[in-house]
């Protein structure tokens, strides 16, 4: 007789009804005038990328694009995606990485010459044509080359037999703010892919605006968009206003594994940082800062059981955290406690609290964390 699997203490429950209903509205609000790029980078930004770009698929996805070659091959070998899908790796590649791209059929980032060169001697040597994205600095800073630069790239790649052009594309600075340094960086773009495609005589994908763009630049969405936090349920910024309402995909939640009673001036967790101001109840609840609730909510958090909200107490520990039930509640070990989701708190209200953001909330939860997709 084979033993049952224990029952997680911890789990993120992942609503691909909600995901699915995000791209919907997405849809919407683009028209059906681009293609949707799903950026699933990041383990689906916590969410588990496999099961979530089955989903998407489901939904009428067929482009996704991830952060680095390990990534696109874990999601093309991992059944989430048909071979006829297209995965972009965002990342600029190292030499020794390329020949994987044309295994594993996945477009590559190209904002160098030197990797230029490299991929026209391996495609060639491969007896294969490598499919590219290059991908321009208009302002972000991080990678691409400028403008001009740029032009003699996409110059090289037209005269190359073995790379063929699948998109121009950047990446917004200050994408949720409409105006200022993004009006510029979208002029940088739209006066480069104009002159490319007026010059060469062919049109190519065309493609910047991730989740902020996408809502207050309408004129930012060429060819394709590349949604990314917005699928997952929240917004870039979480002050700014959105025409497309979007639901948590996300809930974390994890079991009261032990109640006791504390005294007046009792104290609670290391450093002995709360202070029982009289007798009352205190649940320990069976996750910590090792499966993503951040330490620098200790004292300062709260989370939700059976439909009411207990403020935690207490450094939170590495496995565990402390609430205060008060003395009148019907709490009881084995109960549910939300910590974040759609029944509780938010991943922007924790990352109100603790100087971050939403998406870091999410990616910070750990691969011990069970997902159960629902």
């Amino acid at each position: 007789m084979t033993d049952p699997a224990p029952l997680p203490m911890a789990e993120a429950r992942i609503a691909l009804s909600h995901l699915e209903g995000n791209v919907r509205r997405i849809r919407q609000w683009t028209e059906g005038k681009t293609r949707i790029m799903a950026v699933v980078k990041a383990n689906a930004y916590g969410h588990g990328a496999n099961r979530v770009a089955a989903s998407l698929e489901t939904a009428g996805i067929s482009d996704f694009g991830v952060a680095n070659i390990q990534e696109a091959m874990a999601l093309r070998t991992g059944g989430g995606v048909r071979q006829q899908s297209a995965i972009l790796a965002f990342s600029s590649p190292l030499v020794s990485q390329i020949e994987s791209y044309l295994r594993y059929d996945i477009a590559m980032t190209l904002c160098s010459f030197e990797i230029l060169h490299a991929a026209e001697a391996i495609a060639a040597s491969n007896g294969k044509r490598l499919s590219v994205h290059v991908k321009t600095d208009t302002g972000m800073g991080r990678l691409g080359l400028p403008p001009a630069e740029t032009m003699e790239l996409l110059r090289a790649v037209r005269n190359s037999g073995n790379i063929e052009l699948k998109g121009i594309y950047t990446h917004f600075a200050e994408g949720s703010r409409p105006d200022g340094f993004t009006a510029l960086q979208l002029d940088r773009f739209r006066e480069l892919v104009t002159q490319y495609e007026s010059e060469s005589g062919r049109t190519v994908c065309k493609h910047a605006a991730s989740s902020g763009a996408m809502l207050c630049r309408k004129d930012s969405w060429f060819d394709m968009v590349r949604p990314g936090i917005m699928l997952y349920g929240y917004l870039p910024d979480p002050v700014m206003h959105s025409p497309v309402p979007v639901v948590p995909v996300m809930q974390l939640e994890a079991k009261v594994v032990f109640i006791k009673t504390v005294g007046t001036g009792d104290t609670v967790s290391y450093n002995r940082t709360w202070v029982a101001p009289d007798p009352r109840r205190v649940a320990t609840i069976a996750a910590g800062y090792a499966d993503g609730y951040p330490r620098s909510l200790s004292n300062r958090g709260s989370v939700v059981i059976g439909g009411k909200s207990f403020p935690q107490i207490g450094n939170v520990t590495m496995d565990q955290i402390m609430v205060d039930l008060g003395t009148n509640s019907d709490v009881k070990i084995g109960d549910k406690a939300i910590l974040f989701g759609w029944e509780g708190p938010s991943a922007d209200d924790i990352a109100r609290i603790t100087g971050s953001i939403s998406y870091e909330v999410l990616c910070s939860v750990s691969n011990r964390v069970v997902r159960v997709f629902i």
